[in-house]
């Protein structure tokens, strides 16, 4: 598997392509916006772009993927059921912040915690993980041993739970009960910033560290 961050919308979020080195299809996560930096990457690594996988319906993750699901014709996949009162609201959102104009969407597939979700011949396990949104969800390439977090987790800090419905109690319980068991040699990719180890994080992160939870 290789991954390809590409930085999206003012608020920097990390929009990633991602692909199976051996079929060269991939998935964009979390299209936020600037998709002519995305469709760019794609053709400069021989990507076949095959679906959008969303990990929540926040504007910077989510705001471009309508445009880019009828540029493409791919399939959106994620996020869970759950967020679907964020995406609902993604043009007022995205007129809210002085963004580009975006559009709502209905998933070809919302996710569940345990689906499967496939790219090309790499496999990644869904995890919800809400507190952030309600619906977030994590996907997990378990062989490959990388996770996108979208904004649940960040390199020494965690997800904001003061958006409507989010829940500080359950963002640490789906880190520390959900995230830490899949191992601590797991890279991730995260919403925003620097990408960093679920070890890393269990040993330093003020939020989560084991040291902080006896």
């Amino acid at each position: 598997m290789k991954a390809v961050i590409i930085p999206v919308t003012p608020f920097a979020q990390n929009c990633s392509l991602i692909w199976c080195e051996e079929t060269m299809k991939g998935a964009v996560t979390d299209p936020g916006g600037d998709l002519d930096h995305v469709l760019q990457a794609a053709e400069k690594h021989g990507v076949t772009i095959e679906k959008i996988l969303i990990t929540h319906g926040h504007l910077d993750h989510a705001g471009g993927t309508q445009e880019l699901h009828e540029k493409l014709g791919v399939p959106i996949e994620g996020p869970h059921k759950d967020d679907k009162f964020w995406i609902d609201q993604l043009p007022a959102q995205c007129a809210r912040y002085g963004f580009a104009e975006s559009f709502a969407f209905t998933p070809d597939r919302w996710l569940e915690d345990g689906d499967i979700v496939t790219v090309g011949n790499e496999e990644f396990t869904v995890v919800h993980c809400p507190g952030h949104t309600p619906g977030h969800v994590v996907f997990v390439n378990l062989k490959e041993r990388v996770a996108i977090v979208g904004d649940v987790l960040f390199q020494g800090s965690i997800g904001r739970t003061d958006f409507p419905r989010g829940n500080h109690d359950d963002l640490i319980h789906s880190i520390r009960e959900k995230l830490w068991p899949l191992g601590d040699d797991i890279t991730f990719i995260p919403g925003h910033g620097n990408l960093s180890t679920f070890g890393q994080e269990r040993a330093t992160n003020p939020f989560v560290a084991d040291m902080n939870f006896g």
